[in-house]
């Protein structure tokens, strides 16, 4: 899906004015204004550099396979291993797969049951049917990933299609915790830090429609501070830059080049937003991003971390000498435990396998009845 966005393209603003916020009342870790400051006006030589790598859609036995081998023997700094976010789709997905993530300390969040790929179906969607897509998957995955439904606390949006502020306010009744589905083309330097929506915000909204006057307390929004490509056309996501090298020193300065708008900027979370598709879709594009992950893990200040710990730094702020405060060293993995099947239903006519955690479902899980009973 392209997401590629002309940089001189126009650009709405939510209407909420973040001058409205007051820092003197606007405090972590439960709230914090929109801004590019540095939280807890940490000294920006002594913090870390927190990069996310987030993966949209389905998780299969193939693209799991290059995440296994992408990160599971990489560690960070501090000897932990590195974390990503995956924003997982429900069809297509192998939930032992997915358990053996979370299992290795992997973040898994929403990205809905259906994932139709029709725009308006997401600008339009009410609360209630967010509920049904979104809230469903929440039970789905837990039940059939053996993943605790605490542990779920992200969303992000098919399409990156906002539907003002109904989304907001169902992650919010579903017991999530922040949004990762909102770019940000005008806060990329210095790059826009996470922020709950106690007071709204000025985040510009480059794809429509976002949140008029919205306001939940203690409701987190980690931006997607945009990349740029080698001709400064914007993108939200990696796989929708088009206009880029094809060797792999080229998409690798590519990635570097805009890692370090941020590395050399406010040191605001870098995000690596993708689908694991593009390393089949381009050619040497596998490598490249490994050879960028080579990298990160050869800076001492470099943390790779899922979304859901990242904000954890945010809303509790530590040097670099005093990580383990805010992260509990290592103690987010754990051995698989996966009793895994393959089952063999129906989705109307069409037949479907699905590999779960336990017992198999009576029906092929769907909106209105996400157990499948």
């Amino acid at each position: 899906m392209k997401f590629a966005l002309v940089l001189l393209g126009l650009a709405a603003l939510a209407t909420a004015d973040a001058a409205s916020c007051d820092p003197t009342k606007c405090v972590l870790p439960d709230c914090r204004c929109p801004g590019t400051d540095i939280p807890g006006g940490m000294d920006i030589q002594n913090i870390p550099q927190m990069v996310y790598f987030t993966f949209d859609d389905a998780i299969t036995a193939e693209n799991f396979g290059k995440y296994e081998s992408s990160f599971f023997h990489r560690k960070n700094p501090d000897g932990c291993p590195m974390s990503a976010t995956y924003f997982v789709s429900h069809e297509y997905t192998d939930y032992s797969k997915l358990h053996q993530l979370h299992a290795h300390g992997h973040e898994i969040a929403l990205h809905s049951i259906t994932h139709t790929s029709m725009s308006d179906y997401w600008r339009n969607l009410p609360v209630e049917e967010h509920l049904k897509e979104f809230g469903g998957e929440k039970v789905l995955i837990s039940k059939f990933g053996n993943i605790p439904e605490e542990d779920i606390k992200g969303l992000r949006l098919p399409l990156l299609q906002l539907s003002g502020n109904n989304s907001f306010i169902a992650a919010n009744q579903i017991g999530l915790s922040y949004d990762c589905s909102w770019p940000s083309r005008q806060f990329v330097e210095p790059g826009l830090w996470p922020y709950t929506l106690d007071s709204g915000a000025t985040h510009d909204c480059p794809l429509g429609d976002c949140p008029t006057n919205l306001q939940l307390p203690g409701f987190w929004v980690s931006p997607m501070v945009m990349w740029f490509d080698d001709i400064n056309v914007s993108c939200s996501m990696v796989d929708a830059c088009t206009n880029i090298p094809d060797d792999v020193d080229g998409i690798f300065k590519f990635m570097l080049r805009n890692f370090e708008l941020q590395y050399k900027g406010n040191k605001s979370p870098f995000g690596v937003y993708m689908h694991a598709a593009w390393f089949g879709q381009r050619a040497n594009a596998f490598e490249a991003f490994n050879k960028f992950l080579d990298h990160l893990e050869s800076l001492d200040d470099v943390y790779v971390t899922s979304v859901g710990r990242g904000l954890n730094w945010v809303k509790n702020p530590k040097n670099l000498q005093n990580l383990d405060d805010v992260w509990s060293k290592c103690q987010h993995t754990y051995e698989p435990v996966c009793n895994s099947q393959v089952c063999k239903l129906f989705k109307g006519v069409e037949e479907r396998y699905m590999t779960v955690c336990g017992e198999c479902p009576n029906e092929y899980p769907w909106l209105e009845n996400p157990l499948g009973d």
